[in-house]
């Protein structure tokens, strides 16, 4: 039987989207070499609906065979996860775009945990997030649990990286603060606040559901929070995230190399980015869409050339 922490997740998880985000998402699906177990969608998007927005899927396979892609590609899936890739979906007259990130069972579940050094999975999917196509109730069920291990890690750090007793807000914030900074990621000071924008009460309830769940204890005091944690252990998290924050960077960057063999669609998602920045449209030929790499002389070429015609 589902504890608090999943039942309140199952309400999350299946609160309905844009019937176009599930269209997508059931696309997606059918494209894969072999039936994953679900799509979740989760992000900027969800958060706040922008119609021109790019959409963030991540799709669970069962194994590696239910990775797409050449033999590079693969590799990569299996060497440095995930693979990341741009695609463009038609609903209508919409235009829907996307970034799509492809994991294991088997991988999402070792960075769920709370000695994984890699933050990526456990810091987006405490997040909100959506289970916009499943494969059948047993793949419901273990991408269930997998989500409440992701929120469970982060309620856990969150104690153990805030000071003795805090509002669960500012928990929140605190731990949110540590996994930006342990991240190759180029975003606006307190972006980690934005995130609880409109969330507060979901990411209060989620907190000490997610400590029951670890069996850490606590008490209340008025607002603030107060976790049991000893000194010893406080001592002992703060050399382990000392490790997870000097091995993050290299290994974003690592992925960003990756991505530069991987990034399926790589080329179109850049012209895209910039037409909607700058208003100028790159107009890729077929071959240079499938080629970025060959091509990429020529499209830097191209983007100095608008940006240096666009000056008065």
């Amino acid at each position: 039987m589902p504890d608090a922490l999943e039942q309140r997740l199952i309400g999350e998880l299946t609160t309905p989207v844009d019937p176009g985000v599930s269209a997508f998402a059931d696309a997606l699906a059918r494209a894969c070499p072999t039936p994953p177990l679900g799509v979740l969608f989760y992000g900027s998007v969800l958060r706040t609906a922008d119609p021109d927005g790019i959409l963030d899927f991540y799709i669970v396979t069962e194994n590696a065979a239910g990775f797409s892609g050449g033999l590079v590609a693969r590799t990569g899936n299996l060497v440095l996860p995930p693979n990341v890739r741009y695609s463009e979906f038609h609903h209508g007259e919409r235009v829907l775009r996307a970034k799509i990130a492809v994991l294991s069972q088997e991988q999402f579940a070792a960075r769920t945990g709370f000695g994984a050094l890699d933050t990526t999975i456990w810091a987006r999917f405490c997040q909100p997030v959506r289970l916009v196509w499943v494969r059948d109730p047993d793949s419901a069920d273990t991408i269930l649990s997998l989500i409440a291990g992701c929120v469970t890690t982060a309620s856990c750090w969150a104690a153990l990286l805030g000071e003795k007793s805090m509002t669960a807000l500012e928990f929140w914030q605190t731990l949110f603060a540590h996994t930006y900074a342990s991240e190759l990621r180029v975003e606006k000071k307190g972006r980690g606040n934005s995130i609880l924008e409109g969330q507060e009460a979901r990411y209060g309830a989620m907190l000490p559901l997610g400590w029951a769940r670890a069996h850490l204890q606590f008490s209340a005091h008025g607002t603030e929070l107060e976790p049991v944690i000893s000194p010893a252990l406080r001592l002992r998290a703060s050399r382990r995230w000392a490790l997870v924050r000097t091995s993050g960077r290299p290994r974003n960057v690592a992925r960003l190399l990756k991505a530069a063999f991987t990034f399926e669609n790589g080329a179109s998602y850049l012209a895209w980015k910039i037409q909607r920045h700058t208003g100028f449209d790159m107009q890729l030929s077929s071959f240079e869409s499938r080629h970025p790499l060959l091509m990429l002389p020529v499209l830097v070429w191209r983007v100095r050339h608008l940006l240096f015609r666009s000056r008065p």
